[in-house]
Protein backbone atom coordinates (compact mmCIF):
# COMPACT_ATOMS: atom_id res chain seq x y z
CA UNK A 1 0.00 0.00 0.00
CA UNK A 2 1.14 3.31 -0.84
CA UNK A 3 1.20 6.18 1.95
CA UNK A 4 1.54 9.76 1.55
CA UNK A 5 2.15 12.33 4.70
CA UNK A 6 2.05 15.77 4.87
CA UNK A 7 5.57 16.96 5.81
CA UNK A 8 6.97 17.23 9.30
CA UNK A 9 3.85 16.00 11.19
CA UNK A 10 3.61 15.42 14.52
CA UNK A 11 2.02 12.07 14.85
CA UNK A 12 3.69 9.24 13.78
CA UNK A 13 3.21 8.00 10.52
CA UNK A 14 3.40 4.00 11.56
CA UNK A 15 0.42 4.23 13.78
CA UNK A 16 -1.15 6.41 11.38
CA UNK A 17 -0.23 3.18 8.55
CA UNK A 18 -1.48 0.82 11.05
CA UNK A 19 -4.66 2.80 11.48
CA UNK A 20 -5.36 2.56 7.79
CA UNK A 21 -3.99 -1.09 7.47
CA UNK A 22 -6.73 -2.07 10.30
CA UNK A 23 -9.28 -0.04 9.34
CA UNK A 24 -12.14 -2.44 8.94
CA UNK A 25 -11.67 -3.52 12.67
CA UNK A 26 -10.98 -0.51 14.33
CA UNK A 27 -11.84 3.57 15.26
CA UNK A 28 -15.60 4.42 15.83
CA UNK A 29 -17.95 5.11 12.93
CA UNK A 30 -19.01 8.84 12.24
CA UNK A 31 -20.60 8.35 8.98
CA UNK A 32 -21.03 4.85 6.76
CA UNK A 33 -22.65 4.65 3.52
CA UNK A 34 -21.00 4.46 -0.26
CA UNK A 35 -17.90 5.71 1.62
CA UNK A 36 -16.50 5.02 5.26
CA UNK A 37 -15.62 7.56 7.83
CA UNK A 38 -14.13 6.72 10.99
CA UNK A 39 -12.50 8.89 13.95
CA UNK A 40 -9.43 6.97 16.05
CA UNK A 41 -7.85 8.42 18.80
CA UNK A 42 -3.88 8.13 18.71
CA UNK A 43 -1.40 9.92 20.67
CA UNK A 44 -4.21 12.05 22.53
CA UNK A 45 -5.00 13.52 19.14
CA UNK A 46 -8.14 12.48 17.31
CA UNK A 47 -8.07 11.54 14.24
CA UNK A 48 -10.27 11.40 10.80
CA UNK A 49 -10.03 9.03 8.14
CA UNK A 50 -12.50 8.00 5.13
CA UNK A 51 -12.42 5.22 3.18
CA UNK A 52 -13.36 5.66 -0.13
CA UNK A 53 -15.47 3.12 -1.59
CA UNK A 54 -13.60 0.74 -4.39
CA UNK A 55 -14.55 2.47 -7.83
CA UNK A 56 -16.21 0.27 -10.53
CA UNK A 57 -13.97 -1.82 -13.18
CA UNK A 58 -13.85 1.56 -15.68
CA UNK A 59 -12.55 3.57 -12.96
CA UNK A 60 -10.00 0.90 -11.41
CA UNK A 61 -7.87 1.22 -14.36
CA UNK A 62 -8.50 5.42 -14.76
CA UNK A 63 -7.41 5.69 -10.97
CA UNK A 64 -4.97 3.61 -11.63
CA UNK A 65 -3.46 5.23 -14.87
CA UNK A 66 -5.09 8.18 -15.82
CA UNK A 67 -6.38 10.06 -12.61
CA UNK A 68 -5.68 11.05 -9.40
CA UNK A 69 -7.92 9.10 -7.02
CA UNK A 70 -10.34 10.42 -4.74
CA UNK A 71 -7.99 10.29 -1.49
CA UNK A 72 -5.21 12.24 -3.78
CA UNK A 73 -7.54 14.55 -4.48
CA UNK A 74 -8.86 15.23 -1.67
CA UNK A 75 -5.53 15.55 0.33
CA UNK A 76 -4.22 18.08 -2.51
CA UNK A 77 -7.03 19.79 -2.36
CA UNK A 78 -7.09 20.81 1.53
CA UNK A 79 -3.15 21.43 1.18
CA UNK A 80 -3.80 24.25 -1.08
CA UNK A 81 -7.38 25.54 0.89
CA UNK A 82 -4.83 25.77 4.12
CA UNK A 83 -2.62 27.55 2.04
CA UNK A 84 -4.89 30.61 0.76
CA UNK A 85 -6.03 30.35 4.20
CA UNK A 86 -9.16 28.80 4.14
CA UNK A 87 -10.96 26.29 7.03
CA UNK A 88 -10.64 22.64 6.56
CA UNK A 89 -10.02 19.67 8.94
CA UNK A 90 -6.15 19.19 8.22
CA UNK A 91 -4.82 16.80 5.94
CA UNK A 92 -2.13 14.69 7.59
CA UNK A 93 -2.14 11.97 3.88
CA UNK A 94 -3.70 9.68 2.01
CA UNK A 95 -3.09 6.09 1.08
CA UNK A 96 -3.53 4.09 -1.87
CA UNK A 97 -3.75 0.25 -2.77
CA UNK A 98 -3.40 -0.90 -6.23
CA UNK A 99 -1.26 -3.95 -8.29
CA UNK A 100 0.13 -3.62 -11.88
CA UNK A 101 -3.01 -3.03 -13.90
CA UNK A 102 -5.78 -2.08 -11.13
CA UNK A 103 -6.46 0.04 -8.66
CA UNK A 104 -8.23 -0.98 -5.48
CA UNK A 105 -9.19 0.90 -2.30
CA UNK A 106 -7.79 4.62 -1.20
CA UNK A 107 -8.05 6.56 2.13
CA UNK A 108 -7.72 10.07 3.40
CA UNK A 109 -6.28 11.03 6.67
CA UNK A 110 -7.06 14.18 8.59
CA UNK A 111 -7.21 15.74 12.20
CA UNK A 112 -10.85 15.16 13.82
CA UNK A 113 -12.84 18.18 13.75
CA UNK A 114 -15.14 18.91 16.62
CA UNK A 115 -17.97 21.40 15.31
CA UNK A 116 -21.19 22.58 16.24
CA UNK A 117 -23.29 22.64 13.45
CA UNK A 118 -23.46 22.06 9.67
CA UNK A 119 -25.27 24.24 7.26
CA UNK A 120 -28.00 21.36 7.07
CA UNK A 121 -28.78 22.19 10.95
CA UNK A 122 -29.48 25.72 9.69
CA UNK A 123 -33.46 27.69 9.51
CA UNK A 124 -34.11 31.23 8.57
CA UNK A 125 -33.65 32.11 12.45
CA UNK A 126 -30.11 31.57 12.05
CA UNK A 127 -29.57 34.76 10.19
CA UNK A 128 -26.54 35.94 11.93
CA UNK A 129 -25.12 32.47 10.33
CA UNK A 130 -26.14 32.57 7.63
CA UNK A 131 -25.10 35.95 6.43
CA UNK A 132 -21.52 35.14 7.40
CA UNK A 133 -21.57 31.59 5.52
CA UNK A 134 -22.72 33.95 2.85
CA UNK A 135 -19.80 36.54 3.52
CA UNK A 136 -17.52 32.88 3.85
CA UNK A 137 -18.69 31.92 0.30
CA UNK A 138 -17.63 34.90 -0.97
CA UNK A 139 -14.00 34.91 0.86
CA UNK A 140 -14.07 31.51 -1.56
CA UNK A 141 -15.26 32.93 -4.81
CA UNK A 142 -12.38 35.60 -4.42
CA UNK A 143 -9.68 33.23 -3.69
CA UNK A 144 -10.57 31.08 -6.93
CA UNK A 145 -12.27 28.64 -4.97
CA UNK A 146 -14.59 26.38 -6.59
CA UNK A 147 -16.17 24.01 -4.26
CA UNK A 148 -18.51 21.81 -6.80
CA UNK A 149 -20.13 19.83 -3.50
CA UNK A 150 -20.85 22.88 -1.69
CA UNK A 151 -23.51 21.55 0.00
CA UNK A 152 -25.42 21.49 3.21
CA UNK A 153 -23.42 18.79 4.94
CA UNK A 154 -19.98 19.89 3.70
CA UNK A 155 -19.01 22.97 5.98
CA UNK A 156 -19.13 22.33 9.53
CA UNK A 157 -19.68 25.61 11.86
CA UNK A 158 -17.81 26.17 15.06
CA UNK A 159 -19.75 28.80 17.38
CA UNK A 160 -16.51 31.92 18.90
CA UNK A 161 -17.18 34.05 21.29
CA UNK A 162 -16.76 36.73 18.68
CA UNK A 163 -18.33 35.10 15.07
CA UNK A 164 -18.28 31.70 13.12
CA UNK A 165 -15.71 29.39 11.65
CA UNK A 166 -16.20 27.71 8.83
CA UNK A 167 -14.85 24.41 7.64
CA UNK A 168 -15.30 22.59 3.96
CA UNK A 169 -15.02 18.79 3.82
CA UNK A 170 -15.54 16.24 1.11
CA UNK A 171 -13.03 17.73 -0.58
CA UNK A 172 -12.28 15.17 -3.96
CA UNK A 173 -14.59 17.84 -5.85
CA UNK A 174 -12.27 21.15 -6.51
CA UNK A 175 -11.64 23.63 -8.69
CA UNK A 176 -9.41 26.27 -8.50
CA UNK A 177 -10.06 29.59 -10.94
CA UNK A 178 -11.65 32.58 -11.67
CA UNK A 179 -15.53 32.02 -11.28
CA UNK A 180 -18.00 33.89 -13.46
CA UNK A 181 -20.76 35.76 -11.75
CA UNK A 182 -22.76 33.07 -12.80
CA UNK A 183 -20.64 30.46 -12.01
CA UNK A 184 -20.64 32.04 -8.19
CA UNK A 185 -24.48 31.64 -8.25
CA UNK A 186 -25.01 28.36 -9.41
CA UNK A 187 -22.69 27.23 -6.57
CA UNK A 188 -25.70 28.02 -3.63
CA UNK A 189 -28.03 25.77 -5.77
CA UNK A 190 -27.37 22.54 -3.49
CA UNK A 191 -27.45 23.97 -0.36
CA UNK A 192 -31.41 24.97 0.29
CA UNK A 193 -35.08 24.63 -1.20
CA UNK A 194 -36.05 27.56 1.09
CA UNK A 195 -36.23 30.95 -0.19
CA UNK A 196 -36.13 32.71 3.28
CA UNK A 197 -32.73 31.53 3.37
CA UNK A 198 -31.32 32.34 0.31
CA UNK A 199 -32.86 35.52 0.29
CA UNK A 200 -30.56 36.17 3.29
CA UNK A 201 -28.05 34.76 1.70
CA UNK A 202 -28.51 36.98 -1.49
CA UNK A 203 -28.64 40.05 0.52
CA UNK A 204 -25.26 39.57 2.29
CA UNK A 205 -23.86 38.32 -1.00
CA UNK A 206 -24.85 40.81 -3.12
CA UNK A 207 -23.42 43.58 -0.96
CA UNK A 208 -20.24 42.31 -0.87
CA UNK A 209 -19.97 42.13 -5.04
CA UNK A 210 -21.66 44.91 -5.41
CA UNK A 211 -24.53 43.78 -7.53
CA UNK A 212 -27.99 44.25 -7.47
CA UNK A 213 -30.22 42.09 -4.26
CA UNK A 214 -32.85 40.88 -6.52
CA UNK A 215 -30.09 40.16 -9.49
CA UNK A 216 -28.13 37.70 -7.22
CA UNK A 217 -31.78 36.46 -5.47
CA UNK A 218 -32.86 35.49 -9.25
CA UNK A 219 -29.80 33.91 -10.21
CA UNK A 220 -29.43 32.13 -7.15
CA UNK A 221 -33.18 30.87 -7.26
CA UNK A 222 -33.00 29.64 -10.97
CA UNK A 223 -29.85 27.45 -10.01
CA UNK A 224 -31.28 25.98 -6.74
CA UNK A 225 -34.80 24.91 -9.53
CA UNK A 226 -32.44 23.75 -11.87
CA UNK A 227 -30.57 21.03 -9.62
CA UNK A 228 -33.81 20.17 -7.66
CA UNK A 229 -35.38 19.52 -10.98
CA UNK A 230 -32.34 17.62 -12.09
CA UNK A 231 -32.52 15.61 -8.66
CA UNK A 232 -36.24 14.51 -9.78
CA UNK A 233 -35.51 13.49 -13.05
CA UNK A 234 -33.20 11.17 -11.49
CA UNK A 235 -35.45 9.81 -8.95
CA UNK A 236 -38.06 9.36 -11.60
CA UNK A 237 -36.21 7.57 -13.88
CA UNK A 238 -34.67 5.16 -10.65
CA UNK A 239 -38.76 4.41 -10.19
CA UNK A 240 -39.03 3.32 -13.65
CA UNK A 241 -36.13 1.26 -14.24
CA UNK A 242 -37.37 -0.50 -11.13
CA UNK A 243 -40.27 -1.74 -12.72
Amino acid sequence: MKFIFYNNISLSQELLKDLVRNFKDKGKILSSGRNQIKVFEIEGQKVNIKSFKVPNVVNKIAYRFLRKSKAQRSYEYASVLIEKGIGTPFPLGYAEESNTMSFGRSFYICEHLDHDLTFRDLTVKDEEILRAFAAYTYQLHEKNIHFLDHSPGNTLIKIEQDGYLFYLVDLNRMKFKELSFEERMENFSRLTTSKEMLRIIANEYAGCIKRPEDEVFERIWFYTEKFQNKIYRKKKLKKLLKR
